[in-house]
């Protein structure tokens, strides 16, 4: 394993469901009452393409996106005090760092989202590449994010791992080749039936730098 890529929202912090609420509401205006597991269950992805999915073309793209931009700025005001790593996450990001892993993020969050984390956590220089919603024409579970991060950090997908923690995600790392760790910061691991996941943990105080390595190495 020469490489690590990150997903950013709910994986690297613990603000699904912030963003959870904050569709739920904006749905709400626009017309459509959804249960909170419904919304978890159904709104995932690229925002632009989360409004059209649900809505067809009753919005136009410059609409989607102005809504898109309400939604994220809602969701960055709420969190804006919580923001935090999830636990055990500096210590693993220095580790990798200090034993010449590369690492990169890529998030299906737009730019300003991915800004509001690296810049307001100060680690945007831990990695050597950073993609974001704007780096892409096909969200995920398309795997273009993770082969697209592969190719910067000069590897190939079965050289690096990645860690999410949506289905979601996890399919795109798994259509992408790369092995997949999960953070069950949001979701449970009955919802990943299906999908090949390396190892399930609840934050990176469960997995040491030394433990991923020897894992990643046994799969290949």
């Amino acid at each position: 394993m020469k490489g690590i890529i990150f997903d950013q929202d709910g994986t690297m912090i613990d603000n699904m469901m912030v963003h959870h609420r904050a569709w739920q509401r904006i749905l709400k205006e626009l017309g459509l009452d959804m249960l909170i597991e419904e919304v978890m269950e159904k709104v995932h992805g690229i925002n632009e393409e989360i409004l059209q999915r649900l809505f067809g073309d009753k919005y136009t793209l410059e609409e989607r996106q102005r809504i898109s931009r309400e939604k994220e700025a809602e969701y960055r005001e709420i969190y804006r005090p919580q923001l935090k790593l999830v636990d055990g996450l500096d210590i693993f990001l220095k580790e990798a760092k200090a034993n010449g892993i590369l690492m990169g993020v890529a998030t299906a969050a737009p730019p300003e989202n991915m800004d509001f984390v690296l810049d307001g956590l100060n680690i945007r220089d831990l990695f050597k590449t950073t993609l974001n919603a704007h780096d892409v024409k096909r969200g995920k579970p398309d795997p273009e994010v993770y082969l697209k991060a592969a190719r910067a950090l000069d590897l190939e997908p079965t050289e690096c791992i990645v860690f999410e923690d949506s289905p979601t995600g996890a399919r795109s790392a798994f259509n992408a080749g790369i092995p997949v760790i999960v953070v069950k910061t949001t979701h449970k691991e009955k919802d990943f039936e299906g999908i090949p996941v390396l190892r399930f943990i609840n934050d990176f105080t469960e997995i040491s730098f030394e433990r991923t390595k020897s894992e990643t190495v046994f799969l290949n």
